[in-house]
């Protein structure tokens, strides 16, 4: 099976953040991926990063969700879009999942919210496996995954081959352009990738937006920790890997022994 992690670059307006997508889930399944996964916050696009901000109302994140079911049906591949979504509490930080045939089967939302993000989102929460084409999945979303490895163990124990993991770092302003994928002077990011790939055996798929500097690059790791696939820094575009369903056994995260932790004491 092929999965695709997507690098667009940000989106000046939702249109234009929806044509972009359009032109790169058409590139993943030229290439026979059957998933694509795209970074946080997707649409209307990660806040600050957009020039001049839209007004966005439920009415109109529904029409582009629409549109976005209108691609994956177009293209015969399953897509997980991240959004901005209203929800009872206020707004949540999501990934949609789309089937092939256009059918939205659910989302995951963003449980653990950065400390800076608190007066963007409302934190969501629960945590969900979706499957496609015998492809068992997780997601879990930018700050989360970095730095709460339990939400990818959560996945693995419940049967994930691979968690999607939709998030946003580096800047398209100032910074250093990176050079060699998980170097010792990067920033932690690709370790911790690998590592969620590793102490799980699973597979971990990460996109992050192609900016002109990246503090991490949207890459594919396999269950053994080695990394299939990446987004050269600073640019833009669509990786795709082959993945080999036997090989993520979650063996490492089935030994886990939950028992022996207590939180919140």
């Amino acid at each position: 099976m092929k999965i695709a992690v997507a690098s667009p670059p940000f989106p000046k307006s939702i249109s234009d953040g929806l044509h972009n997508a359009e032109k790169l889930i058409q590139e993943a399944a030229n290439r026979q991926a059957e998933i694509i996964c795209f970074p946080e916050s997707y649409i209307p696009g990660y806040p600050g990063m957009v020039a001049e901000p839209e007004a966005k109302s439920p009415k109109i994140l529904n029409a582009a969700l629409d549109k976005v079911c209108v691609m994956a049906k177009a293209n015969n591949i399953a897509v997980v879009m991240p959004m901005d979504w209203y929800g009872e509490d206020g707004l949540l930080n999501i990934a949609h999942v789309i089937s092939k045939t256009g059918e939205l089967l659910g989302y995951q939302t963003k449980n653990q919210l950065d400390p800076t993000e608190d007066t963007m989102w409302v934190p969501g929460t629960q945590r969900n496996i979706f499957e496609l084409n015998g492809l068992k999945f997780g997601i879990t979303i930018c700050h989360e995954g970095f730095r709460y490895p339990e939400s990818v163990r959560w996945a693995a124990r419940n049967g994930a081959h691979v968690v999607f993991h939709p998030h946003f770092t580096g800047s398209n302003t100032d910074g250093l352009l990176l050079k060699e994928w998980g170097s010792i002077g990067n920033p932690y990011y690709e370790k911790a990738m690998m590592m969620r790939a590793l102490e799980n055996t699973i597979y971990f798929a990460s996109s992050n937006y192609g900016s002109l500097f990246p503090e991490s690059a949207s890459s594919i790791i396999a269950p053994d920790g080695k990394c299939l696939a990446w987004q050269a820094y600073g640019t833009t575009g669509v990786i795709v890997a082959d993945i080999d369903l036997e090989k993520a056994t979650a063996l490492l995260a089935k030994r886990f022994k939950p028992q022996l932790y207590e939180y919140g004491k």
